[in-house]
């Protein structure tokens, strides 16, 4: 696919920039979460060429979601300070529910590439309310300095869970317990008689899938990865190898994964399922 080209290479892009502070990033991200809130691009620091696209699909800035504002109900961030990137969960429940994962990537102090995953109403698994009630119940606290793990470490971990679904009999270095929060269904509910309850392991799928366009935010402070990535198979008006929007995001300690969540972006309610 050729955007997925294009993504790979604002990758690669990203990193040959020099690396910021934590305090930088984090004023950052309070100026994306009023710029949203307040539906007002002109808050954020943008880059003359800055590239703006939502669910893999470039488009305007000025007639993308973050020019609507959004009552933020509860909010999540992670950190990049080598890729001077950041990432941000966002959970909406009010008029027009939200859930959205964007990453932001930096460069001499400005805004060079936004990217968001939207999912609203008819996206998979979507319940803004379910969403915002179990994410407030984790706790994603900073790790101390002598017992982070490495970014390669952390890295692995979110790979290992997306790779095996193309290879199941693959390792995961799952925790116990483990929570997967995946669109408003979460794994660790009191009341769950699911066999999944308080683990993140995965059924098998009816055919191996090869989850392809990652792309990286990864915080050590915080032990944190979210990877960006084209699923698929799932939307089921399309044919078997369009690569639906979706975004993982991951807490590991010790190497092991301790939550998940996962947004997926439909083409029609439910990917037709």
């Amino acid at each position: 696919m050729l955007y997925s080209t294009s993504l790979s290479l604002l990758a690669l892009a990203s990193t040959a920039h020099a690396a910021c502070s934590r305090g930088f990033l984090q004023e950052a991200t309070t100026a994306y979460l009023q710029a949203q809130s307040a539906g007002k691009i002109s808050i954020l620091s943008l880059a003359s060429n800055v590239s703006y696209a939502e669910n893999n699909t470039p488009i305007d800035i000025q007639k993308g979601v973050i020019s609507e504002a959004i009552t933020i109900d509860f909010n999540r961030s992670i950190y990049d300070t080598v890729q001077c990137a950041t990432f941000t969960e966002l959970t909406a429940t009010s008029s027009h529910p939200y859930v959205i994962h964007t990453r932001i990537l930096y460069a001499e102090e400005k805004i060079r590439t936004i990217e968001s995953v939207v999912t609203d109403t008819g996206d998979w698994a979507f319940n803004a309310t379910g969403h915002l009630y179990w994410t407030k119940q984790e706790t994603w606290d900073q790790i101390p300095e002598g017992k982070r793990d490495s970014r390669t470490v952390i890295q692995a971990a979110g790979d290992a869970y997306l790779d095996q679904w193309g290879a199941p009999s693959l390792p995961v270095p799952l925790g116990t317990p483990c929570a997967r929060l995946e669109g408003g269904f979460y794994t660790a509910r009191e009341d769950s008689i699911s066999l999944q309850a308080n683990t993140c392991k995965m059924g098998a799928f009816p055919q191996p899938l090869k989850v392809g366009d990652r792309r990286y935010i990864i915080d050590e402070e915080l032990g944190a990865v979210d990877i960006f990535n084209g699923f698929p198979w799932l939307e089921q008006s399309k044919p078997a190898n369009y690569s639906t929007p979706s975004s993982n995001f991951f807490k590991v300690g010790d190497g092991l994964i301790r939550y998940i969540h996962e947004i997926t972006v439909c083409a029609t309610p439910r990917c037709g399922l």
